[in-house]
C-alpha cells in the first residue's frame, strides 16, 4: 500500500482506495481526461487568487504612495512613516506573488 496524490485536493490518499476521503473524488473511477482536467482547475483556481491577491498589493502600494505624497503629513511623521511601510509591503506582496505566478505557469505545464 502506497500513498499517492489525490488529483483533486492533492492531499495524501491510499492507493488503494477508491474516492479521496478528503474530497470525495472518485479515484478509481476517474478516466485519465477527468485527472487532468480537475489538475488544470486547480491550477486556474490557484492562479487566479495569486491574481487576486497581486490586485490587493498594487491597490495597496497606490494607496500607501497617494497618502504618502497627497495626505498632507510631513515628512517624519508618525502617518508618513505609516504611508510609507504600507507602500514598501504592498510593493514586495506584489513582487512576492508576480513570482509565484512566473513559477506556477513554468513549471507545472
Amino acid at each position: 500500500m502506497a500513498l499517492i496524490d489525490c488529483p483533486s485536493c492533492g492531499k495524501k490518499i491510499s492507493d488503494k482506495s477508491e474516492s479521496c476521503p478528503h474530497c470525495d473524488f472518485a479515484v478509481k473511477a476517474a478516466s485519465a481526461d477527468d485527472i487532468v482536467r480537475k489538475q488544470n482547475m486547480q491550477r486556474f483556481k490557484k492562479l487566479s487568487s495569486l491574481q487576486s491577491q497581486s490586485m490587493l498589493a498594487m491597490l495597496m502600494f497606490v494607496l500607501g504612495f497617494g497618502f504618502m505624497y497627497w495626505g498632507g503629513v510631513a515628512p517624519g511623521d508618525m502617518q508618513h512613516n505609516i504611508a510609507i511601510l504600507v507602500c514598501v509591503a504592498g510593493f514586495v506582496w506584489y513582487i512576492v506573488n508576480r513570482v509565484r505566478i512566473v513559477i506556477i505557469k513554468r513549471f507545472n505545464q
